[in-house]
């Protein structure tokens, strides 16, 4: 088990995508300004599941995604930090929230890839990319770029499927990447057709 920082958030984050982060609460700006003295800058994020993070009382997912800290600028009113994801973790036990979250996590082993995959995979960015082109309100374009790497893009699908956060929390869990897959598919296609039927 390792001892991290974490970062509650009301959004799935998954490993291969970028973070952007908005930081003006004290206890976050502390624990940034502790993770820029570090040679490898890495915190946990995790969906809150249900409440409000400010003031406590929220329930925090039990699976969530170890980020390594890229970049850290000032705002007019916050910093601005990018982050990226690395991999996913088990939380064992949180501890103290002060001077901000922390918890005790076990990683999550890396998905693997197999070649008969090829045509899941591209069936799930078809899918993905065709719902994007009409989704409401879609935070990714249709023509958003993956990685080569097929692990990579394989998460970064999830990321840009047009779904909800517990939709993607489900996605987050997956123990193989042809689960992953078919559940992109599976949950894309219902979202597609929900819009259309309103």
């Amino acid at each position: 088990m390792t001892v991290i920082p974490m970062f509650p958030l009301g959004s799935v984050h998954f490993p291969h995508t970028p973070l952007p982060l908005r930081v003006f609460e004290p206890r976050y700006l502390t624990m940034i300004g502790r993770l820029l003295d570090e040679d490898d800058p890495r915190f946990g994020v995790v969906l809150i599941e249900r409440g409000h993070e400010v003031g406590g009382g929220d329930r925090r997912s039990r699976i969530g995604t170890m980020a390594r800290l890229v970049s850290v600028s000032a705002g007019a009113h916050a910093l601005v930090a990018v982050a990226v994801g690395i991999d996913r973790f088990t939380v064992d036990e949180w501890l103290e929230d002060e001077p901000f979250p922390r918890a005790e996590v076990t990683p999550l082993p890396d998905l693997d890839w197999n070649d008969q995959l090829t045509p899941l995979r591209a069936e799930a960015e078809v899918i993905v990319r065709r719902t994007l082109g009409h989704a409401p309100e879609a935070q990714w374009d249709a023509d958003t770029a993956l990685s080569d790497d097929p692990i990579a893009a394989a998460w970064q699908l999830a990321a840009i499927a047009p779904l909800g956060e517990y939709d993607r929390y489900a996605l987050l869990q997956s123990t193989t990447v042809g689960a992953l897959l078919r559940q992109i598919i599976d949950l894309t296609v219902d979202a597609e057709l929900l819009w259309s039927d309103e």
